[in-house]
């Protein structure tokens, strides 16, 4: 039985928050995973200079510790939320989302585009994820 207590994620293998959140909060089972942009967690600087596909690639990176580091692993995410600046990337994000939750049962899915993101990052995704 999982406790009903929230309790906060952290890793140093992904971006520190940069402002009152956690990377990712834990209660009643579940993972609630903070939005992730293409931040290298080592140098805190953007990785890709506006390439959709180097973005995505650093943010599924960034995404994954999180889980990694709450005991879970993309099997076990059941919702996920993709942050766009410009829908046109879509299919090229979808790629590269696809090589991680393309798995028998994917998350339940929402795409919306943006105005912008932190950074100036072209992509963010967040999820919600089971605990095993």
């Amino acid at each position: 039985m999982h406790s009903t207590l929230k309790k906060a994620v952290s890793t140093d293998k992904a971006p520190a928050p940069v402002g009152p959140y956690n990377q990712a909060v834990t209660a009643g089972g579940w993972l609630f995973c903070s939005g992730q942009i293409a931040l290298d967690p080592q140098k805190g600087e953007m990785v890709g200079k506006g390439d959709i596909e180097a973005e995505t690639h650093q943010v599924l990176r960034n995404l994954l510790e999180v889980l990694k580091a709450a005991g879970t692993n993309p099997s076990q995410v059941v919702k996920t939320t993709i942050y766009l600046v410009d829908l046109k990337d879509f299919q090229r994000v979808n790629l590269i989302y696809g090589e991680i939750f393309g798995q028998q049962v994917s998350p339940a899915r929402a795409c919306v585009e943006v105005a912008a993101l932190p950074k100036g990052a072209q992509v963010e995704i967040d999820c919600i994820a089971l605990l095993q």
